[in-house]
């Protein structure tokens, strides 16, 4: 009688469902990794237009009513739109092809068009053909017509003419464009995380906003980028990317260098993060810089800001004004474990945002908005 309560039943469902979150929860970022994908070839073709039609009036005490086959319907594009929601490319199928459209009617009836497919990307996606880029959808909403659509038919209608009073002759619709584009994510934020792996990029990620990426103690903990948002009392929203580690050789693609490089393309300042408590932590620094400029000639001298981490250990205070004579730019000393010092970050994360607000207005663009 117990079991066939539906007290119990509920019971039963509700502890599965518990069941059920605490495994969704339990997922690694390892084995989350195969979600993540910011490269993607696919196949768009448009689609067809429809046939003209062919026929003609006919009603009662009107013998030659004379041609009246409409043209038609054009046929539908694939349009790649960018979707700030989308965070992968891994909802984007390998082939995509437009509606048709309709054949021309008679009656003068024109064929309907045929619907557009809408693919949606992230925004920073980028679309090449032939390893060129056609299109950088780097606005949230902005479309990329990726394959037209082909024309539709003409009916017998179209040719009549004062030589021709009967035409019988009409078009088929025009095949869809086809290509095959490839799309490639790159992260668009405005500040980047940039360090070797164990830095304690993820842990001040986590402590400056509500991203949750993984931490821990080994190396190459992040596997993918993970963006933050940084609010403030203005209603003001600064995005963070935790950058995967770099490792040195990164710009010769050891490791998974050219992977991780590419997303710190589309940042707009940079905040490199070094390990205080190493020896020399200044080399870190160096070598950091030396992976940006092989990649990509001056991207190391983006506004910049050097974050000192672990300042909470004892090696770190004493390596930090060591620090400080080496290196020529700011440097701000805090610890991501225990929050000390993180109001100083946040108000210069604060003034390298209105700075560049500032420039892409003088230059008559929009800057990027979260």
């Amino acid at each position: 009688l117990l079991l066939m309560s539906p007290a119990f039943s509920t019971t039963c469902a509700r502890g599965a469902k518990d069941r059920r979150l605490r495994q969704k929860r339990a997922i690694s970022e390892r084995q989350l990794t195969r979600y993540f994908v910011d490269h993607r070839k696919v196949r768009v073709v448009g689609g067809r237009g429809g046939a003209g039609g062919h026929s003609f009036h006919s009603e009662p005490r009107k013998i030659f009513g004379g041609p009246d086959g409409g043209n038609g319907g054009d046929g539908g594009h694939v349009i790649l739109k960018a979707d700030q929601q989308m965070k992968s490319l891994s909802s984007v199928l390998p082939f995509y092809q437009g509606f048709h459209g309709e054949r021309g009617g008679a009656k003068n009836c024109y064929g309907a068009n045929g619907a557009f497919v809408y693919v949606k990307v992230p925004v920073g996606t980028l679309v090449k053909e032939d390893g060129e880029v056609v299109a950088d959808l780097s606005q949230h909403g902005e479309e990329y017509i990726a394959a037209y659509g082909g024309a539709g038919g003409k009916g017998n209608r179209f040719f009549l003419s004062n030589e021709n009073r009967a035409p019988t002759s009409f078009t088929p619709g025009e095949p869809g464009q086809e290509r095959v584009l490839h799309l490639e994510l790159k992260t668009t934020a405005h500040a980047g995380l940039v360090g070797f792996p164990n830095a304690g990029k993820s842990s001040l990620l986590r402590a400056i906003s509500r991203a949750k990426p993984a931490v821990a103690a080994y190396p190459f903990t992040t596997l993918n980028p993970h963006v933050g948002i940084v609010h403030y009392q203005d209603y003001e929203q600064i995005a963070v990317a935790d950058i995967p580690g770099l490792i040195k050789g990164a710009h010769q693609n050891r490791g998974l260098g050219l992977s991780f490089l590419k997303h710190i393309e589309r940042c707009r300042f940079l905040l490199y993060v070094v390990d205080l408590s190493v020896p020399q932590p200044w080399v870190q620094l160096q070598d950091l810089k030396h992976e940006l400029e092989q990649y990509e000639r001056g991207l190391s001298e983006r506004p910049r800001v050097v974050i000192g981490n672990k300042i909470d250990l004892a090696e770190s205070r004493i390596n930090l004004p060591l620090l400080r004579e080496q290196v020529s730019e700011r440097v701000i000393a805090l610890s991501a474990l225990t929050g000390d010092n993180l109001e100083e970050l946040l108000w210069h994360l604060r003034e390298l945002y209105d700075t560049y607000v500032k420039t892409e207005r003088s230059r008559g663009q929009s800057p990027v908005k979260w």
